[in-house]
């Protein structure tokens, strides 16, 4: 009989070692080997968070760490929360977070809602309309901005074909009402799938037989929707809601490719009013306060979010 690999690990292993390892409890062993991860999470997470907590107090900055660091107390915070431009980054970052999730969950259920009825073909339109979320944001960034380009863009020429305005009349990342609307556009374009594949996995979840008994007992199609597909689906429908506000609320990535924040502030979200006030003005203090201040709102809400999920699922 041919020796395994644990068979030559055994042999290898010297016998005291062998008679500490014996001597161990179930629990021991488990730890042994969980106790690395533990220590690599409380490595990247847990540290650095209590590491910018203690900036925020101060006014710390990178660009310049021999400098005299003094702690300002709850100074930086104060700043945050009576600063104009703050509130209406955080606008922006409503408005933005409020018309994706709206559209997405809009457009993503009645997606899943048409696929789930199973015709002709709908694996290859499933694959279809689920590639734009398998693309990089940069790309998609990109390829946006050659799209709303008003000479040349392909978006520019179809609003105008179906309309009669002048191409060339608009631009949508570089006017003030269309730039905010154009981010939620091209969002929603990307993220929809993944709405759609969530809601998807919630109405294949339902069995056959309740639809089976509600058209015994003579319920229409439109009662069978309300009383039992939307019912039985919003729990996955909060829980795609959930993912994709917290994504949202750190949109970065997409906005700069597309508008870099512009045209002024406009399109400024709290990531990207972050970044420029960590790496671009080097106030690592504020900044670290700011990403507090961020991190509780996120938290927060998200914690309240998930109490209301609970209590759907109870239900």
């Amino acid at each position: 009989m041919s020796e395994t690999a644990m068979d030559r690990v055994a042999k290898a292993t010297p016998p005291h070692v062998a008679r500490q390892i014996k001597g161990l409890s179930d629990r021991a062993i488990a730890w042994i080997f969980v106790a690395p991860t533990i220590f690599l999470l409380l490595a990247v997470n847990i540290f650095p968070l209590i590491w910018t907590i203690y900036l925020s107090f101060t006014n710390f900055r990178a660009n310049r760490p021999n400098a005299d660091v003094s702690w300002v107390g709850l100074r930086n915070y104060e700043r945050i929360l009576t600063d104009g431009d703050t509130w209406l980054t955080m606008q922006a970052t409503a408005h933005f977070l409020f018309w994706t999730l709206f559209f997405q969950v809009l457009i993503g259920f009645a997606l899943a809602w048409l696929i789930n009825q199973k015709f002709r073909g709908n694996d290859l339109w499933t694959t279809i309309i689920v590639l734009p979320m398998m693309l990089s944001p940069a790309v998609v960034g990109n390829f946006w901005t050659l799209l709303y380009q008003p000479q040349i863009g392909l978006f520019n020429n179809v609003i105008g074909f179906l309309t009669g305005v002048d191409p060339t009349s608009f631009s949508m990342i570089g006017d003030v009402h269309l730039a905010p609307w154009s981010i939620v556009i091209v969002d929603t374009w990307m993220w929809t799938p993944f709405v759609m594949l969530i809601c998807l996995a919630g109405l294949r979840s339902i069995p056959d037989s309740i639809y089976e008994a509600a058209e015994c007992d003579r319920a229409s199609k439109w009662r069978q929707f309300w009383t039992i597909t939307v019912p039985m689906a919003l729990p996955f429908l909060m829980l795609a809601v959930l993912f994709r506000g917290i994504e949202n609320f750190k949109m970065f990535d997409l906005v700069v490719q597309l508008t870099g924040g512009g045209p002024g502030n406009l399109t400024t979200l709290t990531s990207i009013e972050l970044k420029r006030e960590a790496f671009e003005k080097w106030r690592t203090g504020y900044s670290s306060a700011y990403a507090v201040v961020l991190f509780v709102t996120v938290f927060g809400l998200a914690s309240i979010y998930v109490k209301a999920l609970n209590k759907v699922k109870e239900r």
